[in-house]
This record gives structure tokens, sequence and C-alpha cells, in this order.
């Protein structure tokens, strides 16, 4: 179906909004290759220069990705929380904004993810869950596995809250939720308490309590922040830096 040929202002970026408008039309699925660029150079009525423009820019985004040499071309792919992760960073780097932005986020808005995870959640999501206390419990020496699975338990709590804005929300801040990249230490009484205070979470959650899962986020999440403002205040404070 050829399109209308579209205005000259931002034409790239409009012609990105219909490739991706019209792989929900088609109802495209991840892996499935996209027309050849000569079908979509009539298609869309633009030049080659401002189709792969509006490609690459998908590619950024990771709508598509692209294939080089025969049989490759755009490829549909499913996009992550990458790009999210990249603008949130790049935006709070710009503004100056401490690590103490990430904290009070995190004391307002995860209290309601394990509110909604306690009536929202799956079975199947509370099993993985209590695998993630368990594991814990089972690796406290080891802080790479606590970090690991520190990042999982809220990072499933946030899906299972049934909100998609949470998921995609602590998907793209998980590289810094809990400042280890930044500065903040958990040495084996920290991740002591860390684990007991995930099993409060999930059990008030396995209880379907919504009250008690908001109780014991928030109290868990205020610990947080009174060790890092005790033991690292000046990571607190320090600026937010787009890194790998």
């Amino acid at each position: 179906m050829a399109h209308p040929p579209l205005r000259p202002q931002k034409t790239a970026m409009l012609v990105a909004q219909q490739i991706v408008a019209d792989i929900h039309r088609r109802g495209n699925r991840v892996g499935d290759r996209l027309p050849p660029e000569r079908v979509m150079l009539d298609e869309y009525s633009v030049g080659r220069g401002t189709l792969r423009e509006s490609l690459r820019f998908l590619e950024l985004q990771g709508v598509i990705s692209l294939r080089p040499g025969p049989g490759g071309g755009p490829i549909v792919q499913q996009p992550d929380a990458s790009s999210l992760t990249t603008t949130l960073t790049l935006l709070m780097q710009f503004e100056k904004a401490p690590f103490r932005t990430i904290t009070e986020a995190r004391t307002a808005l995860e209290p309601m993810m394990a509110r909604l995870a306690s009536e929202r959640m799956s079975d199947e999501k509370l099993k993985e869950l209590k695998e993630s206390v368990d594991m814990m419990r089972d690796n406290l020496e080891d802080q790479e596995v606590f970090l690991e699975q520190n990042r999982r338990f809220h990072d499933l709590i946030a899906h299972g809250s049934g909100n998609v804005m949470f998921g995609y929300l602590v998907d793209s801040l998980l590289g810094i939720l809990d400042g280890s990249a930044i500065g903040i230490d958990y040495p084996q009484f920290r991740r002591a308490a860390v684990h007991k205070a995930h099993l409060n979470i999930y059990e008030a959650i396995a209880s379907r309590d919504p009250e008690a899962s908001a109780e014991a986020m928030a109290q868990h999440i205020h610990e947080y922040v009174r060790y890092a403002e005790k033991k690292f205040p000046e990571v607190l404070d320090a600026p937010i830096v787009w890194s790998s």
C-alpha cells in the first residue's frame, strides 16, 4: 500500500513512525523481514538517503536490525529498555541530577509496585521471585550473585505489577539502581539484611496482601537510603553520568 508523499520537515522521523505503524498493521513478528529497499522507496515516496536515515533510527531504538548482504535487510526486533536507559541517564547528566534522584524515585514508586504485584503477579512469576530470594540466601558470600539477584528481585516486582511503564522504568535503571556501580558497597552483614527484607516482601506479596507488601517495600527502601546516607553520603550527592 503506497502512502501519500510526506512533508519535507522531519521526513525521516515521519517515515520511521509510518514503518512502525505498518509493522503493527501487518502483524509482523520478531524475526520477520521487512520489504526490500526498492519497495519501501516506492511505498513511502522518499529518497534513499531519507529511508536509510529512518531505518538507522529504528535500529538504534531496537525496532529492527539491519542485516547486510543477500537475504538481509531490515529485520523486526523487540525493543527493550536499553534506549530508555541512555535517554534517561543523559537527561539526568545534563540536569546535573545526583544519585539521590534515583533513591527518591524508588522511595515513591517501589511500594506502589509491590502493592500492585501482590494483586497482579502470576503464580509463575511468584515462583521466580521465591527463587531469587533463595538464591540470594544461598550465595550471601558472593557479592556478584547477590547484586544480580537484588536487581532480579526488584525487576520481577516491577514487571509483576502489571504496569508496563514500571517494568521498563526499572529495566532502564538496573545498572545504577543499587548504587554499586558508583561506589555503594554491600558487606556481608548488609547483604543478610537485604535478604531478610526481600523475604518479608516476598511473603507479603505471596499472601496477596497489598498493604503489607507496600509497607515491607517502603521499609526496605528506607533502610537502604538510611544505610547509604550513613556510609556513602558522597555517592548520594554525586552526579549521575552516562557510561557503559
